[in-house]
């Protein structure tokens, strides 16, 4: 079946973060005079984070917050379960890394990205993203001179879903008019990327850059498994 629409995830399909949230957050503490270790802020976010994504999922948007609330939160709760309360210093520093993770500084292009979108648009395929983002995506993009080679960019806040929910899958195919047996989608994750395309009727494809990561992974079949963005084109080879 012919394929005409593309659609990808980012974080770390697309594009990574420069370094890690730990020495994110340890530099701006630093810059108001708080020193922490990356790793023991590292530590602290993945525990909030998870806790906080649970408690109000896809940025509490079903409970009335906004994804910049949702993030100050989950920032503050980092440094506080680190000793620090100054709510006023937490509130700048939420701040600063709310705006400093939508500019390019903080991401990397992955290699090969660049040229494979332009290659894909040049055999006539439409592309587009589905991503568990926020607002800040488009810029994101932007800065990173990625965002014009898509049609639209889909996040979960923008869609009022996260994948691997069906209905973002959905949404997506309904704003390009296209079926879902024409439609790919590429991600790095298993169950958000993988299995929800499948689920909504699209084919689907995982990135797995480093090979396999986990049992569930295991029972993808090896022809829907690619080594890098670059390995996409392959798949238009085989049809």
């Amino acid at each position: 079946m012919k394929l005409k629409l593309l659609t990808w995830d980012v974080k770390d399909t697309l594009v990574r973060l420069t370094c890690s949230v730990g020495e994110q957050y340890s530099a701006v503490a630093k810059s108001f005079g708080i020193h922490l270790e990356p790793k023991v802020l590292e530590s602290s976010f993945h525990k909030v984070y998870r806790v906080q994504n649970k408690l109000f999922p896809n940025y509490g948007l079903n409970r009335g917050l906004s994804s910049q609330q949702w993030w100050t939160d989950v920032v503050k709760q980092t440094f506080r379960h680190c000793g620090i309360n100054e709510d006023c210093t937490l509130n700048f520093i939420a701040e600063n890394l709310y705006r400093d993770y939508s500019m390019v500084k903080n991401w990397e292009v992955l290699p090969g990205v660049q040229e494979t979108l332009y290659q894909c648009r040049q055999l006539g395929l439409r592309l587009a993203v589905i991503s568990n983002f926020d607002q800040r995506l488009d810029q994101i993009l932007d800065h990173c001179n990625l965002g014009h080679h898509f049609e639209f960019i889909l996040t979960s806040e923008m869609a009022g879903v996260a994948k691997p929910d069906v209905q973002i899958f959905q949404k997506a195919l309904l704003m390009a008019k296209v079926m879902p047996q024409h439609a790919a989608h590429i991600g790095d994750n298993y169950i958000n990327d993988y299995l929800g395309a499948r689920d909504a009727g699209m084919q689907s494809y995982l990135i797995q850059q480093g090979g396999y990561h986990d049992s569930c992974e295991r029972q993808v079949p090896k022809k829907h498994i690619l080594q890098s963005p670059c390995q996409v084109l392959t798949i238009f080879e085989r049809e």
